[in-house]
């Protein structure tokens, strides 16, 4: 029993490696087809649809249970953001025709990254854990069973998520000012509608699109990264306790009950935060579309 034990605790995995197992996603190394499909983060795929699936179905059971009458609390909850939302797309974006597609693309953006965003207050090793036993069930070696929930802490989901508000703003670019208007627009702002300044503008026209684009991605995916990167050293807190003298490893199950519920506590604000930010940003890049330089 003691040699039992001795070789469980030598074959341990070591903070470092805790941290690094539950940072690394699940990807199929197999799938080298026509195209690779390797890199793929299968995690970040799976979680992502099925938050985005079960968004929309919160839209649309409030969308179908609606009354006139008194509205109850999941009514009147999808109300609310509905009206926040609008409020800002009035307030940002003056094309009346426009805000009937762009309000409800901005709601979605809300719920989805706000869902996606909620996978971080799970417990750390709860999901990795589940899947874990059922990649062992299946034949595979649990300690490659890597599996990362929170879909917006991956850099190409939220850049991803990015692109396409790029994609967006192109496509209202064109459709507003015309696609000779706009490419007008390219080579006569910001400097002056001028031959010897259409390098110049073209240039900054380029910096300023891909300088969005890049922040409006790495900033959702820096906040979400860190803390995810900080509940995994409240975890280790709570596994060190073993590890230690009895009065030591009291104090840290204890520090670790309370900084899980501080920071769970904070992070349900920075969750709710970055959805907005990230929402609002797509607001201002898409009005920006709306008008002329």
């Amino acid at each position: 029993m003691a040699a039992e034990g001795h070789e469980a605790v030598e074959h341990a995995p070591t903070p470092g490696e805790y941290i690094v197992h539950h940072l690394t996603h699940a990807r199929n190394k197999e799938l080298n087809g026509p195209f690779d499909l390797s890199v793929v983060a299968w995690d970040s795929m799976f979680f992502s649809i099925l938050l985005g699936v079960l968004g929309c179905f919160f839209l649309w059971r409030a969308a179908r249970s609606a009354t006139s009458g008194v509205p109850g609390r999941f009514q009147a909850a999808v109300e609310i953001l509905v009206e926040m939302v609008e409020s800002q797309a009035k307030g940002i974006v003056h094309n009346a025709t426009s805000r009937k597609l762009v309000a409800p693309l901005a709601l979605t953006v809300f719920l989805w990254i706000f869902l996606m965003n909620a996978m971080d207050l799970l417990p750390v090793d709860l999901l990795p854990f589940i899947w874990e036993k059922i990649y062992a069930a299946g034949g595979g070696d649990p300690r490659h069973a890597y599996l990362r929930s929170v879909p917006t802490a991956d850099l190409s989901v939220t850049m991803g998520l990015s692109v396409g508000v790029l994609v967006t703003c192109l496509i209202y670019n064109v459709k507003i000012k015309g696609f000779g208007g706009w490419v007008h627009e390219l080579f006569a702002a910001p400097f002056g509608n001028h031959w010897a300044l259409a390098p110049f503008n073209f240039l900054m026209q380029i910096i300023e699109f891909v300088a969005k684009t890049v922040s409006h991605g790495m900033r959702l995916f820096g906040n979400m990264y860190a803390g995810e990167l900080i509940f995994l050293l409240i975890a280790l807190m709570g596994g060190a306790w073993g590890t230690v003298s009895t009065g030591m490893g009291i104090g840290l199950a204890f520090g670790h009950i309370v900084a899980g519920f501080v920071w769970a506590a904070f992070h349900l604000i920075i969750i709710t935060l970055q959805a907005f930010v990230f929402m609002m940003l797509t607001l201002v890049y898409i009005g920006q579309a709306h008008d002329a330089h």
